[in-house]
């Protein structure tokens, strides 16, 4: 019959498989767009709690993320807001081949804090607005496909001047939350848990689809915290999140 351990010795052997357990736990650095704010913090703290690693976020536009890349920023993972720049990665030499997928799929919302002012897509003829707030098109892909619609409606040439631009998706909605502009085009990710204001979603055939792609970048190569991270991102638990927050989950 096996002797218990004296008291002394059972509590060194469990500190130690405390501090095993928590020089196991690890960090891995993920640049994130902007967009995907409050859905990445919500799958950070799940990932958090189920694996003990540590997701650090970082956000911004995608094109100024991925900037930041080329010029040496340690991001381990890129969550970029379109399904380009991850490829670019690759392409150029700056991520893992192979390691690319759809984690989200985006929703464009017209939305006014005003309870009022959006009833639909003639929102943008019927006036009552002097601004209107999108992302910048060139950098963030919510602004281009902001402006996509606008194209496809026939209301961009008279619109032009009132436009004004977010460096990110997540400047735009504060121009719209705070009433700096009556109204703009954001992600739907960004109002879904929100109550008031008025809303249009965009129909998806208004714009190309806004695949939002991750990549493990070459500086995560030999990170398993980056690693668990993308399996978590493609799991179940991450996807339940992903829905909530207004995107489908990629696949």
């Amino acid at each position: 019959m096996q002797r218990p351990l004296p008291l002394l010795a059972l509590a060194a052997a469990l500190g130690f498989l405390a501090s095993a357990g928590h020089a196991a736990a690890a960090t891995t650095v993920v640049a994130v767009a902007a967009n995907f704010t409050e859905p990445a913090k919500a799958i950070a703290a799940a990932f958090a709690e189920k694996t003990g690693d540590t997701a650090e976020l970082s956000f911004g536009s995608t094109g100024a993320l991925y900037a930041q890349i080329g010029q040496g920023a340690p991001y381990e993972v890129l969550l970029a807001a379109d399904d380009e720049r991850p490829r670019r990665a690759v392409t150029e030499g700056l991520a893992v081949e192979g390691s690319v997928f759809t984690y989200a799929i985006g929703t464009l919302v017209l939305y006014s804090a005003d309870p009022n002012l959006v009833t639909g897509p003639d929102a943008l003829t019927a006036g009552g607005f002097d601004k209107i707030a999108i992302a910048n098109p060139k950098t963030a892909p919510y602004g281009a496909a902001a402006v996509e619609t606008m194209r496809n409606l026939g209301v961009y040439d008279d619109l032009a001047s009132r436009i004004v631009q977010g460096n990110s998706i997540a400047q735009t909605f504060q121009f719209v939350a705070t009433g700096n502009a009556e109204l703009g085009f954001v992600a739907l990710s960004q109002i879904a848990t929100t109550k008031g204001g008025s809303r249009w979603v965009v129909p998806p055939e208004d714009h190309a689809p806004i695949r939002q792609d991750a990549v493990l970048l070459n500086t995560g190569a030999s990170s398993a915290a980056a690693k668990a991270f993308l399996d978590f991102l493609k799991g179940p638990e991450a996807g339940k999140i992903i829905e909530k927050y207004g995107y489908a989950a990629g696949g």
